[in-house]
């Protein structure tokens, strides 16, 4: 193989890696080899030179290359690993507090919400919040569907069976808030558009 080649190949293998660390990072969680393999359109060997240009990058960064025997994912690095456990922990010490029960009660009544929605009820930002309930497995997040760049929150399973609630329906005085607070965010936006 000439010098013109092996620097192609290696440009190649440098921009693979950094397209399976994009896959891998935009996914957030592992993925099976063979699915990252058909995202990069590439074979078995230059996957194995793209992870290890990867692996090598990430090296002494608060990111790590994780490869199972079947699966790829990007975690937090051995360095790193004490201190956000540590944080962690303090997080899940937290009580949910009143912000935390307010915010239960808009996922609970309302249905899924996006934090811009949440906040808009509560009329303060909930990020917080928001974190510590998915800290305490009380909330989830998905991506919405509607827009990328958001999440949608909503209650757990886990939630539900705490309150002894086998579905949302269930839950006191259901059929009365659930429409009241849906009047109350058409009564604001109407307000809000004649301004």
């Amino acid at each position: 193989m000439d010098s013109e080649n092996k620097k192609e190949t290696g440009a190649n293998i440098s921009e693979l890696a950094a397209r399976a660390e994009a896959f891998l990072f935009s996914e957030g969680e592992p993925l099976p080899a063979r699915r990252l393999k058909q995202f990069l359109e590439c074979t078995d060997a230059e996957l194995d030179l793209a992870l290890q240009e990867l692996a090598h990058r990430r090296e002494g960064s608060g990111i790590s290359l994780v490869r199972a025997p079947n699966e790829i994912g990007l975690a937090v690095s051995p360095l790193c690993a004490l201190q956000i456990r540590k944080e962690q922990e303090k997080e899940l010490e937290r009580e949910i507090g009143d912000a935390g029960l307010e915010v239960l009660a808009i996922l609970l009544y309302r249905g899924p919400s996006t934090r811009s929605q949440i906040d808009y009820i509560r009329g303060v930002n909930t990020s917080s919040t928001l974190r510590t309930l998915l800290s305490h497995g009380l909330a989830e997040r998905a991506g919405n569907p509607e827009d990328a760049r958001e999440y949608i929150y909503s209650p757990t399973a886990e939630l539900l069976a705490h309150l002894g609630a086998a579905d949302i329906r269930d839950l006191p005085d259901y059929a009365a808030i659930a429409p009241e607070l849906a009047a109350f965010e058409k009564l604001e936006g109407m307000r809000e558009s004649q301004e």
